[in-house]
């Protein structure tokens, strides 16, 4: 007896709320397409973490391993003591600490490179203009987002930040419950591997600047060690412009001039807020699409949450998945499906009769991505 091995096995992980509804859009897409591909279903989010105390089990993980990448619907985080509150009553009071699994993943496969491409397409009334192409790298493992925090602060590491910093001495007398700290760490390692992903894109693409967007002026030992990196690779790659620019002030040149701006890398926080702002130009969280991207490994998801007052209303704008899985589609070296895929979504935008609610259509997320299909 002949079995037939796909040529991909894609983990398949809907996540929490509208995660479900927009991964059955990508599905609707991905047999039109007729990619050789096992989807593989995978438990991850809210429920098992308020039903097992873990939001990544280890048999997810395990699946993850097996699997050549991810497609990935969206994830419900919450604060930590309402996470806790929601736990399973057998479950509350062991100590157990929510911890989003999107970012448990990242870290746990070393997935370093967050890929946010922001890309105008004619026909959006959404638009802000239509001459924006952006693609934001963010560092993706560490910064603000290292998972390194303290509360209440434990008096070793506040006898040790005493010892070696004297601007701490103002926090001397602050009682240890009314204290919080959350490290932002760098590694040279890094970004260097950050910022170099963002020069070979520019370079592959025929990009013609590359701007490190930081803060070197007020935080100089993480921002400055980004911005040192920066300069010393740029040397690398003479025909790309490197720009320098404080993310407060990249907030408003973006809203300014985005059109100015091809290829920005910064650290994990600054990279998230700035692909969001960049997103809201091009259409809002409906039109923006990610990739988390390893050596070996990578892992697709929209950027938006799981809207869980929607969740089964089938309500929601689907392009920004289906954009992600056009980004799936060309790490796994089917560029001409990618290609395919992105012309037929500019050309359902250009028509504007499907339109989701966002956009001030009536079309539902499954009709969408059908009329989409309808054009592969």
């Amino acid at each position: 007896m002949n079995v037939t091995v796909a040529k991909y096995r894609i983990a398949w992980l809907r996540g929490d709320g509208i995660g479900k509804d927009v991964m059955d859009a990508a599905r609707v897409v991905l047999d039109a397409l007729e990619l050789d591909a096992e989807y593989v279903p995978g438990e991850v989010g809210w429920e098992y973490w308020r039903t097992e105390g873990d939001a990544l089990p280890d048999r997810t993980v395990e699946l993850l391993k097996s699997t050549d990448c991810c497609l990935f619907g969206a994830i419900t985080s919450k604060p930590k003591q309402e996470a806790e509150r929601e736990l399973a009553p057998e479950l509350q009071g062991k100590g157990l600490v929510y911890f989003s699994p999107i970012v448990h993943i990242r870290q746990l496969l070393d997935l370093h490179t967050n890929m946010r491409p922001c890309k105008a397409y004619a026909g959006n009334p959404l638009n802000y203009r239509d001459d924006i192409d952006l693609v934001v790298f963010r560092e993706n493992t560490e910064g603000l987002y290292s998972g390194v925090e303290f509360y209440p602060l434990p008096d070793e590491v506040r006898d040790a930040l005493l010892k070696n910093h004297p601007k701490m001495a103002r926090f001397a007398g602050v009682p240890a419950d009314e204290i919080a700290i959350s490290c932002r760490i760098f590694t040279q390692h890094g970004c260097r591997r950050i910022v170099r992903q963002a020069f070979e894109y520019a370079k592959r693409f025929g990009r013609p600047s590359v701007t490190v967007v930081e803060k070197p002026n007020v935080i100089r030992e993480t921002s400055g060690m980004m911005i040192r990196e920066a300069r010393d690779i740029a040397g690398e790659y003479p025909e790309i412009e490197l720009w320098e620019t404080n993310v407060d002030a990249m907030a408003m040149w973006l809203v300014k001039n985005p059109q100015d701006y091809s290829v920005l890398v910064a650290s994990n926080m600054f990279g998230d807020i700035i692909s969001d702002l960049c997103a809201q130009i091009v259409g809002g969280l409906g039109f923006a699409s990610s990739a988390n991207i390893g050596d070996d490994y990578a892992l697709f998801e929209p950027t938006h949450g799981s809207a869980p007052k929607y969740a089964g209303q089938y309500k929601v704008n689907p392009t920004a998945m289906l954009l992600t899985v056009r980004l799936m589609l060309d790490w796994l070296g089917e560029g001409a499906l990618a290609e395919r895929l992105e012309n037929a979504i500019a050309a359902v935008i250009a028509e504007g009769k499907a339109r989701t609610y966002d956009m001030g259509g009536a079309s539902s997320t499954l009709e969408v991505a059908e009329e989409i299909a309808g054009r592969l």
